[in-house]
């Protein structure tokens, strides 16, 4: 792909055509920024679909048929599937292609990409879109997905000036606001702003779904309970995947959370409603003083 900002696109490579995948394809073709864009996946049916819904223009039947000839290609699938898409692809990338990625880990997808691509590193720009939803598959798909939302760049040593450059224009083209970060740091903050509350949700969920008298709780749970484990319908494979490459920073992460619930376990069994009271407001506030110009990053992934 010439690195020129505003070059469209001649072929778009997208592997894994779901919610993130799918949305790229169709903002950039919103955009006028892609002339044709093929999908990978594991579903053909979820293919079909999503070319009848004019996500894709083109099925391939392999990683490597999807990213012959392609000068951008995205990986949108569960990243605990990547080193093996890295490696299968490597021997495919044309010279001049640029590869991103949309994975919510950052380190362990890099070190899977400097295995599979070898020297071709330098082509690999690792990113992550923060605007998820618990839906999934090309029906989930939509234009404006990206609109106003952050994507997070962690660029390697190894891109040109220029290769990042690209990929950041193709995600502003998508209507989306770029951050950058080390992958290090992204890891340790979306282990605490998203990878936590899914975990929670997940948590929660499956406690009262396993009570001898689960279907009396749903049934009586109101706006708060479906608010709180709405991402608790996210995908299972996907948010394993992510909780065991971010394991380190994630059991961090939960070790402060569980010490935190134990602090006010304590004081409800103390009747101590001043620390219960202190806790609330503090965290209230924070809440409130976030939410007007709010960064999205807990936004699910």
């Amino acid at each position: 792909m010439s690195q020129a900002a505003g070059t469209e696109i001649k072929r778009l490579a997208v592997l894994g055509i779901g919610l993130i995948g799918g949305s790229f394809a169709l903002a950039l073709k919103r955009a006028g920024r892609v002339a044709r864009v093929v999908g990978f996946g594991r579903s053909r049916a979820n293919l079909e679909q999503a070319r009848s819904l004019a996500v894709i223009d083109e099925i391939a039947a392999s990683p490597e048929q999807a990213v012959a000839g392609a000068d951008c290609i995205l990986l949108a699938m569960p990243v605990g599937a990547m080193a093996e898409t890295f490696v299968r692809i490597a021997p495919h990338l044309a010279a001049n292609a640029v590869l991103t990625d949309a994975g919510s880990t950052k380190q362990d997808v890099i070190a899977a990409a400097r295995r599979g691509l070898g020297g071709r590193i330098g082509q690999f720009v690792p990113g992550h879109p923060i605007a998820g939803a618990e839906k999934s598959g090309a029906a989930a798909a939509q234009s404006g997905l990206y609109d106003g939302r952050n994507v997070i760049l962690t660029p390697l040593p190894e891109n040109s000036t220029a290769t990042v450059a690209a990929v950041a224009d193709l995600w502003r083209a998508c209507g989306a606001r770029i951050m950058e970060m080390t992958a290090a740091e992204h890891d340790r903050i979306f282990a605490a702003v998203s990878h936590l509350p899914h975990l929670a949700a997940f948590a929660l969920v499956d406690e009262l779904a396993g009570r001898p008298e689960a279907e009396v709780y749903f049934r009586h749970a109101g706006s708060g309970f479906r608010d709180f484990t709405r991402i608790a319908a996210s995908s299972p494979e996907m948010w394993r995947d992510i909780a065991m490459a971010n394991r380190e920073a994630l059991a961090a992460e939960l070790d402060a959370y569980v010490s935190r619930l134990l602090c006010l376990r304590d004081a409800l069994l103390a009747g101590d409603g001043q620390t219960l009271f202190d806790t609330f407001i503090r965290a209230s506030r924070a809440r409130a003083n976030w939410a007007p110009g709010g960064t999205n990053l807990e936004d699910d992934e």
